[in-house]
């Protein structure tokens, strides 16, 4: 106990988690992944030995993403980190985003990130961060069908 407590000694703030980066990975019928990067930022005196985390994003107010992740990483005191994670959407969720942004008439998208952080040998810890991100080009426009197989001229 007395090293949990001498661990967190330092530990006056919470980590900001923020959204650096976004790409699919894998676009399935049931469920969509993308390749997430986090950006761990620690205000304290003290390093942050995180072992892992859990997380759920929300875009405009409507859940779109969730992820857990065993992956370590150490933010140094004042300092910060990129930590790659896998996310994950739902069928349902990601075609209310899609229909969201269609109409949406601005470039940029509201976010919110919520989950814990679990540090080695003292617990979790909260995390909340709310912030914008700007939406990618999606073409949206019907597409020419293509000719059934074996019907193209040689």
């Amino acid at each position: 106990m007395l090293s949990a407590c001498a661990g967190l000694s330092g530990l006056a703030q919470k980590p900001e988690v923020s959204v650096a980066g976004l790409k699919l990975l894998q676009l399935g019928f049931f469920e969509q992944r993308f390749a997430l990067q986090l950006r761990i930022k620690n205000p304290n005196d003290v390093e942050l030995p995180i072992s892992g985390l859990s997380f759920a994003i929300e875009l405009n107010g409507q859940p779109f993403l969730t992820g857990l992740s065993d992956k370590a990483v150490t933010v140094p005191r004042f300092g910060e980190a990129v930590l790659e994670v896998t996310a994950s959407a739902s069928l349902g969720n990601a075609l209310k985003q899609l229909r969201e942004l269609r109409n949406a008439d601005r470039d940029r998208v509201d976010y919110r990130i919520v989950g814990c952080v679990s540090l080695v040998g003292v617990g979790s810890m909260p995390f909340e961060r709310r912030g914008d991100l700007p939406i990618p080009a999606i073409d949206l426009a019907p597409r020419k069908a293509l000719p059934p197989p074996g019907s193209e001229r040689t």
